[in-house]
């Protein structure tokens, strides 16, 4: 799988946020904030997204309960990545994205966005702190 990338993916109930790493794996960047529409319109356009940046795993943000339990996100998070992954080559992982989003705010409070800025920008950060995640954990998937 020479030159594949890695995707991020922080699924909400609205957006999508997409990140992408750099040709290495080594580095996440953010990519876009998808307006969801219907399961087979988000499927679509992330099976696009994954052919057109040449993606050879796409990373699913997994929302775990605080005490590492699986909730009723984390199983529609599942479920979503498996429908992704009878649609695509790409392998399909997960990652745990405990406090990514709180994470996220963080970062562009600190950046000094205002808030409705943020509202815009906060999914396709998160995607890009699960996917940072990923890359630096020294058993992720080699491609």
């Amino acid at each position: 799988m020479t030159g594949k990338r890695y995707m991020g993916i922080d699924l909400g109930d609205v957006r999508v946020g997409i990140a992408v790493s750099d040709i290495m794996g080594i580095v996440a960047g953010a990519l876009e904030t998808y307006r969801r529409q219907d399961e087979e319109a988000d499927l679509q356009h992330i099976c696009k997204l994954i052919e057109e940046q040449n993606v050879g795993v796409a990373v699913v943000g997994l929302p775990l309960n605080m005490d590492g339990s699986r909730g009723p996100r984390a199983l529609m998070a599942e479920q979503w990545g498996v429908k992704l992954k009878e649609r695509t080559a790409a392998k399909v992982v997960f990652q745990d994205e405990r406090l990514t989003t709180v994470s996220s705010e963080r970062v562009l409070i600190e950046s000094g966005m205002r808030r409705e800025k943020r509202k815009g920008v906060i999914d396709r950060v998160a995607a890009t702190i699960i996917l940072q995640t990923y890359l630096d954990n020294p058993l992720k998937i080699p491609l």
